[in-house]
């Protein structure tokens, strides 16, 4: 492991091996992520970034880059390598009369979300508060504002970007205008983005849960209903369906989350009940910034992770039948289905759909529902066989896909990268990175290789 003491003109905090903060520093959200740094640079400004990235290159040490630390593969932890850690970088300005938010590259969801809701506004972001905007954004950007004001990175008017060799770039749409363009679903391949800025929308500031849970015996009548529902949705609401356990028997939950006007969220709650006869019924109503946390104990810190996901363009039966099943072959007898990964299908369309799709690197935008499914444990010896009955489960859907979600994105590789853009932007995607970081200093992530020069 490198020696590292000084590094000129840094003036963020310098956390090293046997340092008080080291352990709790370099822990992110994966339990299974073990990885050791040679040094973490907490940085508070973009000169800070741009210190840490020449002092990476020119001391040839791999760069991660670290904001929330979501990836399930713990992408922003380099063993021996330099974690540029943005989380001091977290501030949020809004600017209500032009409804415009500039947010530092390290900061969570959660600040975005309450720093616009003072004020009416918001913009879409992700399901979990702790998630940070940068990870998020940079390969898209799905959450439940997306089907009426499109994804986040469709959001954004401009990025402020440390490049592969030390400068501070801005790309906008007038501003570099293709790396604007490969920054909006193309990852973290192209240069460490230090501050967004967001356009924001008028909101109502309240939410509503709605869920049916169906048993076994009507689950897959249930679960086909539903999914005529999907093309003819109100763009206020994002209907889901989740597969999961209840005791020990498998559930399966139908839905759907409204950000609006209540008493039309309330109104549509007679087109879901339309489904079947439930079990139970759960509808909750909340604040905006209440939906945006509801999941984050369930996806704490420290826990054991390993997830797949798929793109749909269309949901058959024999998706539906697979979804139910979780994993499992047909002739399984008696499962333990407490040990299974759950599954999830959320609805695309609406404002995502009327982006062009040469607008942007994100692809994928006729997509009809997305799929995930995730498992998470504590005990080590347990993996294998958690990561196994994931993997069943994704391999099972992916007959049905027609792509992926880049941060959906595990171990799979350039095969996966592959399966995340089409082969034009991937391509282009590929000359934009041999521009950008020819060298692939950035390559701790769902990764883009440059292009082969033909000279």
């Amino acid at each position: 492991m490198a020696s590292v003491t000084r590094i000129p003109k840094f003036g963020g905090e310098l956390i090293l091996p046997g340092d008080d903060a080291y352990d709790r520093s370099r822990a992110v959200w994966n339990g299974v992520v073990d990885r050791r740094p040679a040094a973490i640079l907490r940085c508070a400004s973009t000169e800070d970034v741009v210190a840490a990235v020449r002092f990476a290159r020119e001391s040839n040490l791999e760069i991660a880059v670290k904001c929330g630390g979501h990836s399930v593969l713990g992408l922003s932890v380099p063993n021996g390598g330099i974690m540029i850690d943005l989380s001091p970088m977290s501030d949020v300005r809004v600017d209500p009369a032009e409804r415009k938010a500039w947010v530092g590259g390290g900061s969570l969801l959660r600040n975005l979300d309450v720093a616009a809701e003072r004020h009416g506004l918001a913009t879409t972001a992700g399901n979990v508060s702790h998630t940070g905007v940068g990870g998020l954004t940079l390969g898209g950007g799905m959450g439940w504002l997306a089907r009426q004001f499109g994804l986040s990175c469709d959001n954004v008017d401009a990025y402020t970007v440390v490049t592969a060799d030390g400068r501070i770039a801005r790309a906008s749409e007038s501003e570099n205008p293709d790396l604007f363009w490969g920054l909006r679903g193309g990852g973290g391949n192209f240069g460490i983005v230090t501050e967004f800025e967001f356009r924001l929308h008028p909101v109502s500031g309240r939410a509503l849960q709605v869920d049916l849970v169906f048993d076994p015996a009507n689950a897959r009548d249930a679960l086909r209903g539903w999914r005529e529902l999907l093309p003819h949705a109100p763009r206020a609401a994002t209907l889901t369906a989740t597969a999961t356990t209840a005791g020990d028997l498998p559930v399966l939950s139908l839905g759907y989350i409204w950000v609006g006007d209540i008493e039309e969220g309330l109104g549509y709650l007679s087109t879901i009940r339309e489904l079947g006869t439930p079990t139970s019924e759960r509808v909750k109503e909340m604040s905006y910034v209440e939906l945006q946390s509801m999941s984050d104990d369930p996806n704490g810190h420290g826990r054991r992770r390993y997830s797949k996901g798929h793109y749909l363009t269309e949901l058959s039966d024999g998706a539906i039948d697979a979804f139910l099943a979780r994993g499992l072959r047909a002739n399984a007898s008696d499962p333990d289905w407490s040990r299974l990964p759950n599954g999830g299908f959320q609805a695309y369309g609406g404002a995502i759909a009327d982006v062009r799709d040469d607008d942007a690197a994100f692809s994928h935008r006729r997509t009809l529902v997305e799929f995930g499914c995730a498992i998470s444990w504590t005990d080590p010896e347990e993996d294998d066989s958690r990561i196994s009955s994931a993997r069943a489960y994704g391999a099972a859907l992916e007959p049905f896909a027609t792509g992926v979600y880049v941060n959906a994105l595990g171990d799979e590789g350039q095969e996966g990268v592959r399966r995340a853009y089409s082969e034009g932007k991937l391509a282009r995607l590929a000359d934009l990175k041999r521009t950008y970081d020819p060298d692939n200093a950035f390559h701790l992530n769902q990764n883009i290789q440059p292009a082969v020069s033909s000279t």
